[in-house]
């Protein structure tokens, strides 16, 4: 059994054994939540597309506004599982356990950190530039572990890479956070090779001391033997991240939606009433009229509302019924898939649509066709760039890249990562732009 006294631990990365004098009373986690919000990473995920399009007239999510839901689930989340846990466990009282929700909120901010641009069709994108294109005839030159990492690459260990990694010119231990911070983002805790037909894994070979010492610190339970991929039970404060996420990116959608109008009032309404019983419904409706509201958006903020707090509420009430597995490392699934049966079937009823009407909707299809050529391209050109630096043209893209990129390192492993830190790093709109400039397609306006 893991023990919450371990799982809560506020060391930090890269700091173990260095004594910082403080000079306010924010608590670490705090700290680690502060350095997340200030943080260029951070601020990038406002041009980096959720589902829709980047907005026009009509604002949709984008990964920083559903960066921050999320956040704001976790701490409830995160609060309301403390205070139940601390009735039951009196000497969790007054220790940093009771800190949990701010754990939560904070691995939530960075629970994105490391989506390329363009979502999973950027990522799809770095993926098959090794499987299918041209950095196919690299796989001889690399490292079996690399290699995996690379055809794998992942965004939730992006995240890890991205707030562990010491790149050129930044301190040791990258962001510096805490143990628990950091254990808390990585959804998938093994090594790429054992990642499987799904291809989901939580750390890179190059970081992947730094969560073994991290979970080692904190009694994660190891579930591979000597020799075998890494690969570690999750710490439980991730369930609560991802039932999060899980919450607000189907239920955020189903709004997105109803704005963009590809779902009409009455559909999105039948959706959100199916979470609860009849009785409530009617509760519901009639608290819509007695607030004499009229418009369809205001009634559609109001039940989502309603919504997110009723799941939050069953995934708080699983989580405590399922306390013992989930520190056992026998829990299977997400927190959500074990919710009530009405419940989990009307979130089954979002997902489906979701897929059928959002998730291939034309202007989502072509976001994604747009995104996976842009990426495809600059993995093709810079990879040919880091390949031949000598040539002319090389040279040119290279002095384009931030001198945090270690892209003119002696080892081909290195400068490959260099390359994919440096456009997985990039915004929507950036890419966009650079693969313009690079393809002679648009001049800079001087």
């Amino acid at each position: 059994m893991m023990d919450w006294q371990k799982l809560i631990s506020n060391k930090r990365l890269g700091q173990e054994y260095r004594h910082t004098e403080r000079h306010d009373d924010r608590t670490e986690f705090k700290r680690d939540y502060d350095r997340l919000i200030f943080s260029a990473p951070f601020r990038r995920l406002q041009n980096k597309t959720q589902v829709f399009p980047l907005p026009g007239s009509i604002f949709v999510h984008n990964r920083l506004t559903h960066s921050l839901e999320v956040a704001s689930v976790g701490m409830s989340l995160g609060n309301d599982i403390a205070q139940h846990i601390i009735k039951k466990r009196p000497e969790l009282k007054d220790t940093m356990f009771e800190q949990i929700g701010q754990i939560v909120s904070t691995a939530c901010l960075a629970h994105d950190l490391g989506n390329p641009p363009f979502g999973h069709s950027g990522e799809k994108a770095i993926q098959t530039f090794f499987t299918e294109g041209s950095g196919l005839s690299l796989k001889q030159q690399v490292s079996s572990a690399f290699w995996d990492d690379i055809t794998h690459f992942e965004g939730n260990a992006n995240a890890f890479r991205l707030l562990t990694h010491q790149f050129k010119g930044r301190r040791p231990g990258g962001f510096v956070m805490t143990y628990s911070t950091l254990a808390s983002i990585v959804k998938y805790p093994y090594a790429s090779s054992a990642a499987g037909t799904k291809g989901k894994f939580g750390f890179f070979q190059s970081e992947q001391p730094y969560f073994q010492r991290i979970a080692d610190e904190m009694g994660l339970l190891r579930r591979s033997n000597e020799g075998e991929p890494l690969q570690y039970a999750r710490h439980p404060l991730v369930y609560l991240v991802e039932a999060a996420d899980d919450i607000c990116y189907e239920i955020m959608d189903i709004e997105d939606a109803h704005k963009l109008k590809i779902l009409s009032y009455p559909e999105t309404e039948e959706l959100f009433l199916g979470f609860f019983d009849k009785e409530t419904q009617q509760k519901l409706l009639q608290r819509i009229s007695d607030e004499n509201l009229q418009d369809p958006n205001e009634k559609v903020v109001y039940l989502r509302a309603c919504v997110i707090g009723k799941l939050e509420n069953e995934c708080v009430n699983t989580f405590l019924n399922n306390e013992e597995k989930i520190l056992a490392g026998t829990f299977e699934g997400s927190l959500i898939k074990h919710i009530n049966q009405q419940q989990r079937d009307a979130y089954k009823r979002c997902s489906q649509l979701s897929v059928e009407r959002i998730y291939r909707s034309r202007p989502v299809l072509d976001v994604e066709l747009s995104g996976y050529k842009i990426m495809a391209t600059l993995m093709e050109q810079m990879t040919e760039a880091v390949m031949h630096p000598d040539r002319f043209y090389s040279k040119q893209l290279i002095d384009r890249v931030s001198t945090q990129y270690d892209i003119n390192a002696q080892e081909l492993e290195t400068r490959l990562m260099a390359v994919i830190d440096y456009i997985a790093g990039m915004t929507d709109v950036y890419a966009l732009d650079v693969y313009q400039k690079i393809n002679g397609i648009s001049l800079p306006i001087v």
